[in-house]
C-alpha cells in the first residue's frame, strides 16, 4: 500500500489491510492480493476497480491480476454497483469457501504435479551408483509420497472442519 495513499484509509481499513497483507505473505501470494481482499472485506459498500486502485495507491495492472486471482479463488464475486458501466466487488467471507478455493485452486494443482515429480525422483534414485547413498535417497524420496498421501487425506477434513 503506497503511502502517499494509505491517509485515504480509515486506520481500522489499515490495520485490517495489513493484515490480510501480511497473511498471504505465508502462502507466498503477492501483498496485493491480501490488501485487495483485506479493503473488500472491511469495506461496507462494493468497492470497483478504480476504487481498489485509488484507495491501496497500488497499479490497475496488480489491481486486476488480483481481482482475477480472488475471483478464481471465490473469495469475491462481482456486484451491482452505483455506476452501471463499472464492475463492482464485494468479498465472500465464508471461511469454508476461501479455503475451499485456496485448496482448489493453489494445493491440489501444486500435489497433481508433486506425483509426476516424485516419479522422476525415483527414476533418479535408481540411477544413483553408490548403496548407501541410493538407500538414503530412496528413504527420503518414499518419504515424500507418504507426506503427498497425508496430504490428500487432510486437506478435505481441513475444508470440513472449516466449513462448520
Amino acid at each position: 500500500m503506497s503511502e502517499g495513499v494509505s491517509h485515504s484509509l480509515a486506520e481500522i481499513e489499515k490495520q485490517v489491510v495489513s493484515l490480510f497483507a501480511d497473511g498471504v505473505r505465508v502462502a507466498g501470494l503477492p501483498r496485493s492480493i491480501g490488501e485487495i481482499y483485506g479493503l473488500l472485506f472491511i469495506s461496507e459498500k462494493p468497492l470497483s476497480l478504480d476504487d481498489l486502485v485509488e484507495r491501496l495507491g497500488i497499479s490497475k495492472g496488480s489491481s486486476s491480476q488480483g481481482l482475477k486471482f480472488l475471483r478464481a479463488l471465490g473469495a469475491i464475486r462481482e456486484v451491482e454497483g452505483t455506476d452501471a458501466r463499472r464492475t463492482y466487488f464485494q468479498a465472500d467471507i465464508e471461511l469454508k469457501k476461501l479455503v475451499g478455493g485456496f485448496i482448489r485452486e493453489q494445493m491440489r494443482p501444486h500435489m497433481e504435479s508433486g506425483k509426476d515429480r516424485l516419479k522422476a525422483l525415483e527414476d533418479e534414485v535408481g540411477k544413483e551408483a553408490d548403496p548407501t547413498r541410493r538407500a538414503f535417497y530412496d528413504e527420503r524420496v518414499k518419504k515424500l509420497e507418504r507426506w503427498l498421501k497425508q496430504a490428500k487425506l487432510v486437506l478435505p477434513l481441513i475444508q470440513r472442519v472449516l466449513g462448520e
